[in-house]
């Protein structure tokens, strides 16, 4: 991942200038992201499912959901399986409007001096979300107990969400998502409402968190959101993204193990 210079303003200036999705074609956009985020999940579960679980060809469909929702195996693949599904549905849709992949995305490098700024924000971040969440006695990471216990391999479980997860999360939400609605308006309010929008909707999509926890993702998100007006670079959130969650992963192994 190269990270040696950010993106030029005659760039940033030029991608501005062309739209490549309408007002009516963003809010169908969202609608779709989200909707194929969640079919994703559940095709991925359904092929894991029917790979890894023992009878699976015995088994009802809503059987085979629940049992391979909790089976961490069936979930670590499953998560693998939507990341090559959102990846292959945004790059398409970016090609089918005729824009240029690595332009729209902003995959272009960052700086060295901007990425250790944002790692230092992050770690700030994770230090004051940790105590906070010792302070509450909150517990946000209880749904990966039945994941951790039943997966063949832990490096599974870590690949996938670590790596897999934020990989294709980050290319809906800080990539295709923020571009489409950030380039609806002048100047900088298209960044901020790009962040906002972004950031609301990718809380909400983890319904597997209480309130406490959706309101952390909130901050989590518009953190990666300036991390990508900063930089440049969607580069950048991916790689924060992937420390967050190897962090956080580090820290339920070393409480479980």
């Amino acid at each position: 991942m190269p990270i040696i210079s950010s993106a030029t303003d005659n760039e940033m200036t030029n991608h501005k200038s062309t739209p490549l999705f309408s007002t009516f074609s963003v809010i169908a956009l969202m609608v779709f992201m989200v909707m194929g985020f969640f079919i994703s999940q559940l095709i991925g579960v359904y092929i894991a499912g029917k790979l890894f679980l023992p009878d699976a060809d015995t088994l009802s469909m809503g059987t085979l959901f629940y049992i391979g929702s909790n089976d961490g195996t069936v979930v670590s693949v499953s998560i693998i399986i939507t990341s090559l599904l959102i990846t292959a549905i945004t790059l398409g849709i970016i090609r089918i409007k005729g824009g240029s992949i690595s332009q729209y995305l902003a995959l272009r490098p960052f700086s060295v001096g901007i990425g250790i700024g944002m790692f230092a924000l992050l770690l700030l971040f994770a230090i004051a979300s940790q105590a906070v969440t010792y302070w509450v006695e909150a517990t946000p990471l209880i749904f990966v107990d039945p994941l951790y216990q039943s997966v063949s391999s832990v490096w599974l479980l870590i690949f996938a969400m670590v790596i897999a997860a934020p990989v294709y999360e980050e290319l809906v939400f800080r990539g295709i998502l923020w571009s489409a609605i950030s380039e609806q308006f002048a100047g900088s309010r298209g960044t901020i409402v790009a962040s906002v929008i972004t950031s609301l909707i990718f809380a909400l999509i983890h319904i597997q968190y209480g309130w406490y926890e959706i309101s952390t993702i909130v901050l989590l998100a518009l953190l990666f959101c300036y991390a990508r007006i900063k930089s440049g670079s969607l580069w950048l959130p991916i790689l924060l993204h992937i420390i967050n969650n190897g962090i956080a992963m580090w820290l339920y192994i070393s409480q479980v193990g």
